[in-house]
């Protein structure tokens, strides 16, 4: 039981390490949460920090999810007497899930940053990737697409939440490959939560007045400015 509680409260502690906040603050003397959509997330950050921070700031927040699903969780072995699972789970698969979740969780509600953070989808990436890296790797495939040819990173979050459970299914029923079914429904329910996140950022995508992300440098801000423009004029 001791051995639980510490490696989940070292993921919580290591997810709540505020990524794009300390960035901002660090390299661009600068708080995002003043700015933008005022979210301690990958899309402010790359919105907000430009393309080079926001990659970084991604890399980083991956990190947390998949440091503490794949690595923190095996120190609950060395510790006191080992874990304890739930009956009829594998305590390697427990730990994993637990430990991540714990880190979304801390990205979320970070105890560093007043317990206001982001929508989790980058540190939800990384816990997946570390307990089943294939179905995660087509969702980062299919972010990276949206994201570079839409320049909308929520639609491109969102949209690879959703694909992921649907993925293992596929690959458990359609390929035989061995999932475990309890990992499916947690991925269900981690890409609810993340999607639900964005409900905000779905209403602005549905209006027409979401912000895309600067990729490409000036050509970007020009017709930003100019799609800004046309919108302030049709509302007029």
């Amino acid at each position: 039981m001791v051995s639980l509680f510490v490696v989940l409260l070292v993921s919580f502690l290591l997810g709540s390490i505020p990524s794009s906040l300390w960035v901002g603050q660090i390299f661009h003397k600068t708080d995002i949460r003043t700015q933008g959509s005022g979210n301690l997330g990958t899309t402010n950050a790359f919105r907000i920090l430009g393309w080079k921070s926001g990659v970084s700031v991604l890399v980083l927040d991956f990190m947390k999810g998949f440091v503490a699903s794949f690595w923190v969780s095996l120190y609950a072995f060395e510790i006191g007497n080992g874990p304890i699972a739930p009956p009829g789970w594998e305590a390697d698969a427990f730990l994993k899930i637990t430990c991540g979740l714990m880190a979304v969780i801390g990205h979320m509600f970070p105890i560093f940053a007043n317990f206001k953070g982001g929508k989790g989808a980058a540190t939800a990436c990384g816990m997946l990737f570390g307990i089943e890296p294939i179905s995660i790797s087509i969702s980062s495939v299919v972010f990276i697409a949206i994201t570079f040819s839409t320049r909308y990173v929520s639609l491109a979050s969102i949209t690879a939440s959703f694909i992921y459970p649907i993925s293992l299914v596929i690959m458990r029923y359609g390929f035989g490959y061995y999932v475990d079914g309890s990992i499916i429904i947690f991925a269900t329910f981690i890409a609810a939560g993340i999607i639900y996140k964005h409900k905000s950022n779905i209403r602005r995508l549905l209006d027409g007045n979401e912000n895309r992300v600067n990729l490409y440098g000036k050509k970007n801000k020009e017709e930003d400015e100019q799609a800004a423009e046309k919108l302030a004029e049709a509302e007029a």
